[in-house]
């Protein structure tokens, strides 16, 4: 299709602007706008990023801070990804305050910190902490509030939107795409709000999309859901593989606690069918999903949870309330809050009846809806029925907090999923690569010695265990040991596009290594690499495989992307996996 038709196509799309739940449907299934003049009016830049998420933000500030401009887009209303849209406080790393991300990373959460220091009554001790953790979560070593992020990632993008280097259309979504051989030439998105549906151009585009949107809309090649055993090698790949096998994904919730008081919700529609529900996983659910007890991840064993939103201790066991708690009252002058705040992204509130990719857009949204009424559900049940240490039942005092999620609903503004489409890369991470048991056997060393594989080509470098949570294809959990690795080049490049990069959860992993690539500072790193990729490839006047391939070229951008703060590799004491 040449420009011209393109052009015409989006000029006489429908009226129909995509609103609610139909604005995060599947990629190609939204309506045209009707505004002539906007729509056959294209907009240009040297990079055009779709995706506000954490990977598609770390991508536009590394093009932009090297002078590129930029579109940026976005499905909702708010930038972050799952830090912000999604309510997932970080996962990560254990060494995440003195190495193991890049530089610009480590800004956003000093930002995050200062944020408090100078806008919330921290008592003295707090504001004093050098690491403060505003909600003292088990997580995470940085549990806060999803406006906070969004406050600071707004800030750090605040100087180019304001000279016109950065256009971020908020509540923009890539319905089409113009596409010519191995070039994208142009990218239609469509604007929730007015119907209207642009056409975006330039060099490069980059796909930080949650579920890897681009891909089918520009005909790159890509996979889903589990590889078999016999196409990987891996140690925990299933025997059969399945694409529309992908891990839970969960519709996230805020809820503050005040003593006292009654702010039990209608009882959702879906109550009684998520109450009685036992998931079917292999190995066996131990008890109904609205429960207090789970698998343990790593060894599938049956394992009870507590629960007290006083945060006070339960025993044993892990107080769910203090697992991503976002609002600690101790660290702020007291009479701030009545109560704590949490986020619930708990086993209970993980759907598992249903995948988001390559379904038709009627599936899509049923499993948005029911999982939205898991989590209400759970929500209720916490409010009238879990049992208490006291003998008693319920906690009326929770109260569902929609203002911080941003909704009218009380819920996430988008899911948080775990998986995307994945690239098929110049290179594929595989468990022999990074999984600590495999890793050893493939290199005959003892585990407590083995390292991750050194990639050559090294753009950037993460940590988490290999995680992966139940999914739609009747899986347990999948939770095993992994090395600090690296991340190749190889991975960012899909094996024929030219000039469209992932940029999130959507590079050349598997079902099993994507469970360890997918956390907040491992989708930033890949997005940073990727926007100095593109920068770097049109410095150079070459397409962004020949850096890989030109060991001159590449040597160059692994330093470039060291000068801009970013590590390709592991100190030895990031190696203790």
């Amino acid at each position: 299709m040449d420009r011209k038709d393109f052009l015409q196509l989006v000029t006489a799309a429908g009226t129909a602007a995509a609103s609610g739940l139909g604005m995060m449907g599947p990629a190609g299934k939204g309506q045209g706008g009707a505004d002539a003049a906007a729509a056959g009016q294209a907009m240009r830049a040297d990079m055009v990023i779709a995706g506000g998420g954490l990977g598609g933000v770390a991508a536009a500030l590394a093009g932009l801070r090297n002078g590129l401009s930029v579109i940026l887009t976005e499905p909702t209303d708010w930038i972050g990804g799952q830090l912000t849209q999604q309510g997932v406080p970080p996962d990560e790393h254990q060494w995440i305050e003195t190495h193991g991300a890049p530089r610009s990373y480590r800004r956003l959460r000093t930002g995050i910190r200062r944020y408090y220091r100078r806008h919330y009554p921290l008592t003295a001790e707090a504001a004093d902490r050098e690491h403060l953790n505003p909600g003292d979560g088990a997580v995470s070593r940085l549990c806060h509030e999803p406006r906070v992020a969004l406050a600071v990632l707004r800030r750090m993008l605040a100087p180019y939107r304001s000279n016109g280097q950065l256009r971020l259309l908020l509540e923009h979504r890539a319905t089409g795409a113009d596409v010519e051989g191995d070039r994208v030439r142009g990218l239609q998105v469509l604007d929730g709000r007015s119907g209207i549906c642009r056409v975006l151009e330039a060099p490069y585009f980059l796909d930080a999309t949650e579920l890897g949107d681009l891909l089918p809309l520009t005909g790159t090649e890509y996979v889903t859901g589990a590889e078999s055993r016999a196409e990987t090698g891996e140690l925990h790949a299933p025997e059969q593989a399945s694409a529309a096998n992908q891990q839970a994904f969960t519709y996230c919730f805020a809820m503050d606690y005040v003593p006292g008081e009654d702010h039990i919700i209608a009882k959702p529609d879906r109550y009684d069918f998520w109450r009685r529900h036992v998931p079917d996983v292999s190995p066996p659910w131990p008890e109904k999903l609205l429960d207090l007890t789970y698998p343990n991840p790593s060894t599938l064993q049956p394992r009870e949870l507590g629960f007290h939103p006083g945060g006070a201790a339960t025993g044993q066991k892990l107080n769910l309330w203090n697992y991503r708690r976002i609002i600690n009252p101790d660290n702020f002058v007291p009479g701030t809050y009545r109560g704590g705040m949490t986020v619930v992204n708990w086993p209970q509130n993980d759907y598992m009846l249903g995948n988001l990719i390559d379904v038709p857009e009627e599936v899509f949204n049923r499993h948005i809806r029911q999982s939205k009424q898991l989590s209400l559900s759970l929500l209720y049940w916490l409010q009238t029925e879990v049992p208490r240490p006291d003998g008693g039942r319920g906690w009326p005092g929770l109260r569902l907090r929609a203002d911080v999620m941003g909704t009218g609903d009380g819920l996430a503004k988008y899911p948080y999923v775990r998986e995307s489409r994945r690239i098929k890369a110049e290179f594929t991470v595989l468990e022999e690569h990074v999984g600590k048991e495999q890793r050893a056997m493939v290199t005959g060393q003892d585990q407590s010695e083995v390292t991750a594989a050194d990639f050559y080509d090294s753009v950037g470098v993460g940590y988490y265990h290999i995680d992966l949570h139940p999914s739609s294809g009747g899986d347990n959990y999948i939770d095993f040991s992994s090395l600090p690795f690296q991340i190749p080049l190889g991975a960012l490049l899909p094996r024929r596009m030219k000039n469209l990069l992932p940029a999130a959860k959507n590079i050349g992993t598997t079902h099993i290594t994507n469970g360890c690539y997918r956390l907040h500072p491992v989708e930033w790193s890949i997005g940073e690499a990727a926007g100095l990729l593109a920068r770097f490839a049109l410095d150079r006047e070459v397409p962004p495989r020949a850096v890989r391939e030109e060991r001159t070229l590449l040597e160059e951008f692994q330093q470039f992307v060291r000068s801009e703060g970013i590590e390709t590799r592991w100190p030895e004491q990031g190696k203790e996996g």
